[in-house]
């Protein structure tokens, strides 16, 4: 336990060290972060090992991180600023996920049609496809402390999406468990997933809100906002444990319902001092969030990757791009919404490879042999696709005009980059 606790610490900091130099090579640093978790994994290196990623203790950690790091999101969506283009979110998630979904199942329906494979699995592919690992590009967002239309669609749609992603992915599944297993999936239990992170969120934040209205002791109110941020990841734990079927709740969603909620009931000044004291804890969940995206990837996977991983990335990036411009234009967002949001959502893995691992499991029997084209399809992509993936998210705000469209003051700097 305790050279395990001191193995994650140094793959902290060297994981730290690595997102400092690939800043000096004028790098994003959450490439750093995300090579240093590939070279420290199971995979490479070994210093943090897949005994240390399979502990439910350090999975419980990841799960509170997911959360802290909702405070980002939801301190943005204060209903003074949300109201001018909270539909234009909803629009563009849509036709981004579902764009997405269409676009990767028909490419892989039709390669499987062809050479005599389930077609179903096409499904699976689209489902899967349609997650977006938030982390990478809201890190460059914080790093390149960017602001505009880009970024403001950015961070309320970086969960929406997720959320999109899991209930099209159940809607699927309950399609293949038909074929495989003669199971289903119940049609509530795609409500649960929206519905018990919200009422999580709001159960936690009211009584937090009201807390934080009657002091005006800003680190005082900083702990209390972290303390409900550890309540809220608790329950939601505590849900996934005993009331859903698998571990499926986004950690992200329980955080960003809750912060919204007291962003909401307190003034913006006294949001802006509590979010600078938390901007440290901020960056910290960012960190070791990507560590962790990148300390399952094998590098080796690279070499081995063949027509299929080139199809899933071409195809899923078609529909990212393409869904989004789509959404943009039906909702009336800016022109640099519409040509270059969909570069920001190239990220994937993180809840990817989550329902990577639920769709092998129902590939029972005779279908287990297809497993191995997914886990192998998947697990390739994520290896290439997370790579080019943040250079197109630096490159989407860069194109946008959004890169250190706000640079900050020393004194500001930790206000800046806790707030966007």
């Amino acid at each position: 336990m305790v050279l395990n606790l001191f193995r994650l610490l140094v793959v902290v900091a060297l994981g730290f060290l690595s997102g400092k130099l690939a800043s000096k090579l004028k790098m994003p640093a959450v490439l750093g972060f995300l090579i240093a978790g590939m070279a420290l994994g199971p995979n490479a290196a070994n210093l943090l090992t897949q005994e240390i990623l399979d502990a439910p203790s350090y999975e419980r950690l990841i799960s509170v991180l997911e959360c802290g790091m909702g405070l980002m999101l939801g301190t943005e969506m204060v209903w003074k600023r949300m109201r001018s283009y909270g539909m234009q979110v909803l629009v563009i998630t849509l036709t981004e996920s579902l764009g997405t979904f269409v676009v990767v199942s028909a490419a892989f329906c039709t390669i499987f049609y062809l050479t005599g494979v389930p077609m179903f699995l096409g499904l699976i592919f689209g489902g899967i496809a349609l997650a977006t690992a938030p982390a990478p590009a809201l890190s460059i967002v914080t790093e390149y402390h960017t602001d505009g239309p880009v970024t403001r669609t950015l961070i309320p749609l970086a969960v929406l999406d997720d959320v999109a992603a899991i209930a099209v992915f159940l809607g699927v599944m309950s399609v293949v468990l038909k074929q495989t297993a003669g199971g289903n999936i119940p049609g509530y239990l795609i409500l649960l997933v929206v519905l018990f992170p919200v009422l999580i969120g709001v159960a936690v934040g009211m009584p937090v809100s009201a807390l934080l209205r009657r002091s005006e002791n800003k680190k005082r109110n900083a702990v209390v906002v972290l303390l409900g941020v550890l309540a809220a990841a608790g329950l939601t734990m505590a849900a996934n444990a005993y009331l859903m079927p698998f571990p499926i709740l986004n950690f992200m969603l329980t955080g960003m319902v809750y912060s919204a909620v007291f962003s909401n009931r307190i003034s913006e000044q006294q949001l802006d001092e509590i979010m600078t004291l938390c901007a440290p804890m901020i960056g910290g969940c960012f960190t070791l969030i990507i560590l962790n995206l990148g300390a399952p990837l094998d590098y080796h996977l690279i070499l081995d990757a063949g027509l299929f991983t080139a199809v899933y990335i071409v195809s899923r990036g078609v529909g990212k791009i393409g869904g989004a411009a789509i959404g943009a234009r039906m909702s009336g967002a800016p022109d640099t919404v519409r040509k270059y949001l969909g570069f920001t959502l190239m990220p994937h893995s993180g809840v990817s490879l989550v329902l990577t691992g639920i769709a092998i499991s129902s590939l029972t029997g005779s279908f287990s042999q297809y497993g191995d084209i997914v886990r192998g399809t998947i697990a390739a992509a994520a290896v290439i696709n997370e790579v080019i993936a943040v250079f197109l998210a630096r490159k989407g705000f860069q194109l946008a005009g959004e890169l250190e469209a706000a640079k900050p003051s020393s004194e500001q700097s930790g206000a800046a980059e806790s707030r966007i």
